[in-house]
């Protein structure tokens, strides 16, 4: 495989056109597959998501991927999750009743705010372009996925739901919802997630993609 190729995991559970097309624009060549031998012997990885914690975790349940996603960790190969997939990566969801994740980083998805900080009611979901800040323990971006991107550009959120990580380190940059700090990219060495769409966030959402494409074990 040459070094710009990509794995998709397909599980039946999100824009996979939109994400694949994202990653070609970002000059990777894309397999979008459930083979396991395949998912393993990618250099990279993505794993997608749109809907409801609770069903992803079936069909990955389903196809026998759990283990596979678990062994990419281990292997340290370099995985993406995006929206739903970052949540996937935490221990546990809270969305309708506690449902298991697939426990690559230690912490919790709950439910966003529906009031701001000044307790105002807010509209859930989340949805629309916000801007991207370091979080509040880790201000360097060099050596993330966010290396070429500048502290205030915006990328594009869809989500009812976020992550809350144990470990602060873990949180590498936050946006603001309603005065809300949200977890907006998590990573622990190979293991990373973004919670907008960086496939539907234009020339920002192509710099962290291609920054993604250029990781390595």
């Amino acid at each position: 495989m040459n070094s710009l190729n990509v794995t998709v995991i397909d599980y039946g559970v999100g824009n996979l056109f939109s994400v694949q097309r994202g990653l070609e624009y970002s000059g990777a060549t894309v397999t979008v597959t459930s083979d396991h031998k395949k998912i393993l012997s990618s250099p990279r990885v993505v794993l997608p998501g749109v809907g409801a914690f609770s069903n992803a975790m079936h069909e990955l349940h389903r196809l026998g991927l759990v283990d596979v996603i678990r062994q990419l960790a281990q292997d340290k190969t370099p995985l993406l999750g995006i929206c739903l997939g970052m949540q996937l990566l935490l221990d546990e969801s809270e969305e309708f009743g506690i449902t298991q994740g697939l426990g690559l980083l230690p912490g919790s998805v709950i439910s966003l705010p529906d009031r701001t900080v000044a307790g105002d009611l807010q509209k859930i979901p989340h949805i629309g372009w916000n801007a991207l800040y370091p979080s509040n323990v880790s201000s360097d971006w060099s050596r993330t996925v966010l290396e070429n991107t500048t502290v205030g550009e915006a990328v594009y959120f869809v989500h009812s739901f976020m992550a809350e990580p144990v470990n602060p380190a873990h949180r590498i940059a936050d946006c603001e919802f309603g005065g809300h700090k949200i977890a907006s990219v998590i990573s622990n060495a190979n293991i990373i997630g973004c919670q907008f769409h960086p496939e539907k966030s234009g020339e920002v959402g192509l710099k962290i993609l291609r920054k993604f494409c250029s990781l390595k074990k």
